[in-house]
């Protein structure tokens, strides 16, 4: 068993033993409190830039089953566990964690008081850190490096290079990929519609030329500030009358399109139990997160949009729902895998804006 460390740029230091790839790297540092669900968190286009904890104690347990990808490979510059199982099983289970780490070259560490590092990040925020497996490492020297990090603009290292069609007999819809789960394309394809997902750089002119029925933009990594060519082509969409939906940082881009402002939450929302609350009719449903910047409604003009769903943790906006226009946005993800599935029904309610057929 080789040692690891994880150095964060507070100075915290945990010594574990290393998992997956033995290379170094520095990535901003999240936590995820899902309890099952680690192969789609790692496959989740949303974690680029970003080196994971997972706050559920055993790890690995019941395999890998490609199936359940979210995309075609793990996007996580990291991996930290408390507890890496050796032996998973499963009936599906094609591949172990630690082969699939060491596959995709993504470095890890085990064996670390994971609940302790959440609570440092949930004290301090969400920070840099580095996981290496030099006994010899020189804080002088890798902090300043870890203060320097940022992730950068992610979206063109996520996104799709070509366009491709999911073919159905049902409404046309253009799927922006941000960095887009799987699932998003087939919780719209399982309800009839011919999805085209169209890489990130694509020009609105060539989306709207298609004549879709509707536009899903998706979720993806980074800050959507850095996203300013793609916030230009959203904003042209807008301004079409084709009925829009967008998830996470799609709806972050929205609200950035339309002047609204984001700012960086202090730890994010990670996870498969985060309650949202419809503001129309008042129910509550238990959601899955994962981003680390919201929209700010403070200065929000109801001539542009208003609230949709708010957070309940923490009353952050969860979604919008844009005045005189056929565009709803929602902070969480409706599609989610392995779930919850409580408000996939925001599934249909697209399918009706685009007068299809659920």
């Amino acid at each position: 068993m080789m040692k690891a460390f994880l150095i964060l740029e507070d100075g915290h230091v945990f010594t574990g033993t290393s998992i997956g790839s033995k290379k170094e790297v520095i990535s901003e540092i999240v936590f995820n409190t899902s309890m099952t669900g680690y192969l789609e968190v790692l496959t989740d286009p949303s974690y680029a830039g970003q080196a994971v904890c997972m706050t559920y104690p055993l790890i690995g347990n019941y395999g890998i089953c490609y199936e359940d990808q979210e995309s075609l490979r793990p996007w996580p510059d990291g991996y930290i566990v408390r507890e890496l199982s050796r032996l998973p099983s499963n009936f599906r289970s094609q591949d172990t964690i630690q082969n699939f780490l060491k596959r995709f070259d993504i470095p890890g560490i085990a064996g670390i008081d994971t609940r302790a590092l959440t609570r440092i990040l949930r004290e301090k925020g969400t920070m840099n850190g580095m996981i290496t497996t030099n006994e010899n490492y020189d804080l002088d020297e890798i902090i300043p490096k870890l203060k320097a990090y940022t992730t950068g603009k992610v979206v063109e290292k996520v996104t799709c290079s070509e366009k491709t069609v999911l073919k159905g007999n049902g409404p046309k819809v253009a799927l922006m990929d941000f960095g887009a789960k799987n699932n998003i394309a087939k919780s719209l394809n399982q309800r009839g519609c011919q999805v085209t997902i169209y890489p990130a750089n694509t020009t609105a002119e060539e989306i709207l030329k298609a004549s879709p029925d509707g536009i899903m933009l998706s979720n993806g990594p980074g800050d959507p500030k850095e996203c300013t060519d793609i916030i230009k082509e959203v904003k042209k969409l807008y301004e079409s009358d084709v009925p829009i939906f967008a998830i996470c940082l799609g709806h972050q881009l929205m609200a950035l399109a339309n002047g609204m402002d984001t700012h960086r939450l202090k730890y994010g929302h990670r996870g498969g139990n985060h309650p949202v609350k419809d503001l129309e009719t008042g129910r509550v449903y238990i959601s899955s997160q994962n981003h680390g910047y919201v929209v700010d409604t403070d200065k929000l003009d109801p001539a542009v949009a208003v609230p949709a769903f708010v957070n309940v943790n923490d009353g952050t906006n969860e979604g919008l729902s844009y005045t005189g226009k056929n565009i709803f946005t929602v902070q969480f993800h409706p599609e989610a895998c392995p779930g919850p599935q409580d408000s996939s029904y925001l599934f249909d309610r697209f399918m009706d804006m685009m007068g299809g057929k659920n």
